[in-house]
């Protein structure tokens, strides 16, 4: 059976997170490719040239440079062919409540998920946002 997405993107910093979390992907089958980027700028150039093959991207706020926030406001300015993610969802370890309310106005974001991501989160979020696809 093939896996429901073609491809998740992993957009965070910190190489032990992408690390532990690619291997979550992976064991629930949900995704044909990861896409990781330490750096949010690679992502959004990605974006930019139609590479990326993204369908859901967990994207990280706190990171140096440009930071989640940042890399939404960027996105949301690219032509819509360009925006291959269909969903978009907060990934991170902020427990600021600030964060959230923030996250649930912006009208891309899709979902706010605290680390670690979890097989069951992964399911959920395929199974809300995909549901076609079984």
């Amino acid at each position: 059976m093939n896996p429901p997405l073609r491809c998740i993107a992993l957009i965070d910093d910190s190489p032990a997170d992408n690390f532990l979390h690619s291997l979550v992907i992976k064991r629930t089958g949900l995704a044909l490719h990861i896409e990781v980027f330490e750096e949010p700028e690679l992502a959004l150039e990605a974006f930019r040239d139609g590479t990326s093959e993204a369908e859901l991207v967990l994207l990280d706020i706190n990171m140096p440079g440009m930071n989640g926030w940042e890399f939404l406001d960027e996105y949301n300015r690219l032509p819509p062919d360009r925006k291959q993610a269909e969903i978009v969802v907060m990934l991170t370890t902020s427990p600021n409540p600030a964060d959230r309310e923030r996250a649930e106005q912006l009208g891309i974001l899709k979902g706010f998920c605290e680390k670690p991501l979890t097989e069951e989160m992964c399911r959920r979020l395929v199974a809300e946002h995909f549901p076609d696809r079984g």
